[in-house]
């Protein structure tokens, strides 16, 4: 067998690319409504939001870090591009401003891990707390709504099959993936990932580094919440609420494991094409929700467990040499 077969065949993102073509050939037989145009559109705004946070959360875990406060995030960006664009003497600054909101959050939650030593996961666990009681002050917890003033993004599609928010959140991956693997930003991820000690050793200042990953995560989350208002037409504190798990989620499936050094943004996006499939096909079999938060969860837990028993296995071929 060729060589590049093999590696495609032991390949994450093809293993999970045949899960979910094996999974929508069932449900088409069993509902044939899953194929229908408007349920395709369906998943594929889904996937369009919670695709640009996973993107996100790929360049932090890749390189050992994570940021559990992206949910809160987009629920502040969210509702400050809301308010802003209810006012008439600020509306055409409602996106940049709610953009430099969600960076200056990424920013945040990195700048505190960073000056206190503090793992980030930590730093973020607090900051969700921080960012929800802004947007509760901010709004009084009322729902913010713009209906009509900016569904242009969110209602546009192309060939009335593909929307403009799954072309969107695609140009994420892409960009991602050019970072990754073209630049030396993207070397970089992969360095402080493996060992951060080595690469301040040879001449990398992974404070900094650090922080531009926050901030990048954050202008990926800003874009996510335009998107997300687009699509809802309102804003709440609790917009994002949950995202942050099923982002984390997608990027283990995908490949990337929790140490950090390691992942692919091509396993991220089929990551979350699983998940947002699963959550299509319950919902199509009116499967109870409570339960598909149980599916969701026990899908996270077996993705942990395969590439923490892999991560061991390639231990010990590594040592037996």
């Amino acid at each position: 067998m060729p060589e590049k077969i093999r590696t495609l065949l032991r390949s994450q993102w093809f293993f999970l690319l045949l899960v979910v073509i094996v999974i929508s050939g069932v449900t088409a037989s069993v509902n044939p409504r899953y194929l229908k145009t408007s349920n395709i559109v369906s998943i594929l705004e889904q996937i369009s939001v919670l695709g640009l946070v996973a993107a996100g959360a790929t360049i932090l875990i890749v390189s050992g870090n994570f940021d559990i406060s992206v949910g809160a995030a987009v629920g502040l960006a969210s509702c400050i591009i809301a308010m802003l664009m209810n006012s008439e003497s600020w509306a055409a600054w409602a996106v940049p401003v709610g953009l430099c909101a969600a960076v200056a959050c990424g920013l945040f939650v990195g700048a505190v891990s960073v000056a206190l030593r503090a793992p980030s996961f930590i730093v973020s666990l607090a900051c969700i707390g921080i960012f929800k009681g802004i947007s509760l002050a901010m709004t009084d917890g009322t729902i913010q709504t713009i209906y009509g003033k900016f569904e242009t993004l969110g209602a546009t599609r192309f060939y009335d099959v593909i929307p403009l928010l799954f072309l969107i959140s695609l140009g994420g991956y892409l960009a991602v993936h050019f970072m990754l693997t073209y630049t030396r930003l993207g070397r970089r991820v992969y360095a402080i990932g493996s060992n951060p000690r080595a690469a301040y050793l040879a001449g990398i200042s992974v404070n900094r580094n650090k922080l531009v990953f926050f901030a990048l995560n954050g202008l990926l989350v800003g874009i996510a919440a335009v998107l997300l208002l687009s699509r809802v037409g309102s804003a709440a504190p609790s917009s994002g609420s949950g995202m942050e798990l099923k982002a984390i989620g997608a990027v283990v499936i995908g490949g990337a494991p929790m140490s950090g050094g390691k992942g692919r943004i091509i396993g991220t996006f089929f990551g979350v094409l699983l998940m947002g499939v699963i959550s299509n096909v319950l919902n199509m079999l009116r499967v109870n929700p409570y339960f598909q938060d149980i599916a969701f969860g026990l899908l996270i837990l077996g993705a942990l467990a395969v590439s923490l028993l892999s991560q061991r296995i390639r231990n010990r071929g590594a040592s037996a040499i």
